[in-house]
């Protein structure tokens, strides 16, 4: 029932605690019985009754308990059936036993009660004592109100108040044994609420009643010497130990075969694999004797420890353990305000619920600090284990309902208005055709939001009017298992839509929910390379020679198309490719273009530290290279945001090595140096540690002329085609030149040198330039754009619309 609630990880840890908690509580009950047998008969006993006749030792203890523990065995082997009419056999004596005993308290008069020499110090016995039976006495039950804790005849240990409780607690364990016998009860729902309520207000009247009568009637010293006091003021002694040896026999019963039934659902769910194997098996009429021999087993080797008092502390904890964990199952299903958890018990709260989590817990540390840690480390490694090997995802997880719970609530306070830029972060939206071909972009995706939303977003080209059925939702397994495979924390928006374009407005749009919205579109480079089928390069996409996955699935490979031919037709035009561009900026969206991608190393996309790489550059051109003239632009919102991204990128473990710089283009009516001093204290004031370079570009363009070119001059078109792709392809060899270049590259034009000895540019920011005003030009600036990039290698092309950073307090 946990397991299916709290999730296999969690049900499996504390079902194997409450099993080994069973299993102890069965060897419990067999040393009482033992004590309680060799107490009359032992040929050791001092007492004056009994035959005194059974051989007493460690050894002969451990044979009679495995003598008793095979008539138990046997009794649960043989089934149910048999268990329930013994159980209800040792019901009618213990019945008898406790009428006895009641009835008893009323009508032995006061007696003194001789109690067996306890053994001194030094081996000498101690002077005998007398314990007194007073009948109902006023004085006898003040005398007994007050703790007045001593040590333990049978152990020699000082008992406290949680020494006690734990002792005490091993006659309440069997609140659950409705619950383990659930499988062979007709009416489970009702029989296991009813017989355990009725059970639990029988036994607290009974031991209630007891309480009050042996307080009310025994001095101290009788209770605290003798375990045995009822026999010496019993009617009839014999019927005291009938019942005695009943409720032992029972207890151990209902142990052993709840644990058996609890071990054998453990095995049928296959979370612990080959270990639990032979606890499936089971006889014609179901009963899992299998189960029933591995506990056997478990009990035997637990009764080497001898002493009653010794288990009882570690069995309670373990059922504290089990105990806290099923309020803490009912406590989850409540917070998480699931609609289908309608409890029938009318007087359920979430209160109590968390109250018996916290007094369970608070009980067991005041027991045995050693045990409850124990346990809990313990279960804390069960749990681990489990959750490395994997349980089945069919059952439901209370925690995806309590996650759902509070991130529902926490983005309805996660209010838009209240954002600030110092706490600004990228939140993504990838466009991706075909994963085959864009893994390196998807992981390069995930290394640059920095903590912030990142969604996956795909087109389906369709119209639903024209189709049986939606295509978009028997996708949505392959996305989710492409996102687990590529180690990337993203959420996955799919869309059907007649046109690319049209898709990506409403992924736009409607991505995300709240505060938690895109507000960066990330796209691959349009160009006419031949894209790669990265499935069959990365590991992690390794596929089964039959074409299946873990669990049986269809292969990834087989879920996502090949990538397209070189020359075949595409999804997306050029035209769309642009205005899907212009449309983003429109939303006030910022724009990542990414191209050559797949040339970067498997260590930069990997998820661990790439110190220990040769040493490279992340060069950054904050300044628009498509804009020769009018001034130094690197300080507008869209450079701030180029230098945003790098150094969120360089945050990322594996470019902990990368170093950063900026270049700056000096302008023609700059001073060399004026510019990169203020481009040094801004780095100053922002926390950002790069290496700044000065080129200079522009020079030779307009000779001198004093006017300024507007933004969008060249790409607009207003320059003419020829003079436009001059200048795209001089920026492509500055951008080039200064690739290679080293530490001590100094200024230099088109025409510098290549330097010698630098660490490589691993990857390279440019400013994308806005799409022109007129749509005739897309196809002509997409050109422009491709020729500013050509050879650069790695290469995110970058506006940004949205103020980054803040040096205001």
């Amino acid at each position: 029932m946990i397991s299916r609630t709290l999730g296999p990880e969690v049900g499996g840890s504390i079902g194997l605690m409450f099993y080994l908690a069973n299993v102890c509580g069965c060897a419990v009950s067999l040393l009482g019985l033992v004590e309680a047998v060799l107490d009359v008969f032992g040929a050791d006993s001092t007492g004056s009754s009994g035959l005194h006749v059974l051989p007493q030792g460690y050894g002969w203890s451990l044979l009679y308990g495995s003598l008793l523990l095979g008539l138990v065995g046997g009794v649960c082997t043989l089934g149910a059936g048999l268990y329930a009419r013994a159980s209800f056999l040792t019901f009618l004596l213990v019945s008898g036993s406790l009428a006895s005993v009641l009835v008893s308290f009323v009508a032995v008069g006061p007696r003194s009660i001789p109690l067996t020499p306890r053994p001194g110090p030094n081996g000498s016995s101690l002077p005998p004592q007398v314990g007194h039976f007073t009948g109902f006495n006023s004085s006898t039950l003040k005398a007994n109100l007050g703790a007045g804790y001593a040590k333990d005849y049978t152990t020699g240990a000082m008992m406290t108040f949680a020494s006690v409780f734990a002792v005490l607690f091993n006659g309440c364990t069997g609140i659950m044994a409705g619950a383990n016998m659930s499988g062979e009860l007709k009416d489970p729902s009702r029989a296991i609420p009813l017989g355990t309520i009725v059970a639990v207000t029988y036994t607290f009247f009974i031991y209630t009643l007891l309480f009050f009568l042996s307080s009310f009637t025994c001095d101290r010293t009788l209770l605290q010497e003798d375990y045995g006091f009822f026999r010496a003021i019993s009617l009839w002694p014999p019927l005291v130990l009938i019942g005695i040896y009943a409720t032992s026999l029972s207890a151990s019963m209902s142990s052993l075969i709840g644990a058996s039934r609890i071990l054998h659902a453990l095995a049928q769910d296959d979370l612990f694999g080959v270990i639990l194997a032979p606890a499936k098996v089971v006889s014609r009429t179901g009963n899992p004797w299998g189960a029933v021999l591995y506990s056997w087993g478990l009990v035997q080797l637990v009764l080497l420890a001898g002493k009653l008092n010794t288990l009882a502390a570690v069995v309670t904890v373990f059922y504290l353990v089990a105990y806290a964990a099923v309020d803490l199952s009912c406590l989850s299903l409540e917070w998480a305000s699931a609609p289908n958890f309608r409890p029938t018990f009318s007087l359920f709260s979430w209160h109590t619920c968390l109250l018996g989590v916290a007094s369970c817990l608070l009980m067991m540390f005041l027991i045995s600090p050693g045990a409850a840690g124990g346990s809990l480390l313990l279960m804390g490694l069960l749990s681990a284990l489990l959750t490395a090997r994997g349980g089945p995802s069919s059952w439901g997880y209370v925690s995806q309902a309590l996650l759902f719970h509070q991130v529902r609530k926490y983005l309805l306070r996660l209010d838009v208005r209240k954002d600030h830029v110092k706490f600004w972060r990228p939140q993504l939206l990838l466009l991706v055709g075909n994963p085959r071909g864009a893994l390196p972009l998807l992981r390069l995706a995930n290394q640059l939001k920095k903590g912030g939303l990142y969604v996956l977003g795909h087109v389906t080209l369709g119209d639903l009017d024209c189709l049986p059925s939606d295509p978009v939702q028997p996708q949505y397994g392959a996305w989710l298992s492409l996102v687990d495979r590529a180690q990337v924390k993203a959420f996955v928006d799919l869309t059907l839509s007649p046109s690319v374009r049209q898709g990506a407005q409403h992924l736009l749009r409607i991505s995300g929910l709240g505060g938690m919205k895109p507000n960066t579109l990330v796209l691959g480079f349009y160009d006419d390379a031949a894209p790669q089928d990265h499935f069959l390069t990365d590991p992690a996409f390794s596929e089964a020679a039959d074409g299946t996955q873990e669990g049986g699935s269809p292969a990834l490979s087989i879920q996502f198309p090949p990538p397209r031919a070189p020359g075949s037709p595409r999804a997306l035009s050029p035209q769309d490719y642009v205005a899907t561009v212009a449309d983003a900026l429109k939303m006030n969206k910022n724009v990542v273009l990414a191209r050559a991608c797949g040339a970067l190393p498997p260590e930069r996309l990997s998820r661990g530290s790439g110190g220990t790489s040769q040493p490279h550059h992340v060069d950054v051109w904050p300044l628009n290279l498509l804009r020769p003239r009018g001034g130094p632009g690197y300080v507008d919102v869209c450079g701030l945001f180029l230098l945003q991204m790098a150094t969120i990128l360089g945050m990322v473990p594996a470019w902990h090595s990368a170093r950063l710089r900026i270049f700056l283009c000096l302008g023609p009516r700059e001073a060399p140096g004026a510019a990169e001093g203020r481009l040094r204290a801004l780095l100053s004031q922002l926390r950002i540690r790069a290496e700044v370079q000065e080129v200079v570009w522009g020079e030779g363009a307009g000779a001198g002329e004093p006017e300024e070119e507007e933004e969008g001059d060249f790409v607009n078109g207003r320059r003419g085609d020829a003079e436009a792709e001059a200048l795209a392809s001089s920026a492509n060899a500055l951008v080039r030149a200064q690739q290679g270049r080293g530490r001590g590259g100094g200024p230099g034009g088109p025409e510098g040198g290549d330097g010698e000895g630098g660490p490589a540019t691993a990857l390279t920011f440019l400013y994308l330039p806005r799409p022109p005003a007129d749509p005739a030009r897309y196809t002509r600036y997409l050109a422009l754009l491709e020729t500013l990039t050509r050879d650069l290698g790695p290469t995110l092309l970058i506006h940004g619309v949205t103020p980054v950073t803040c040096t205001d307090l």
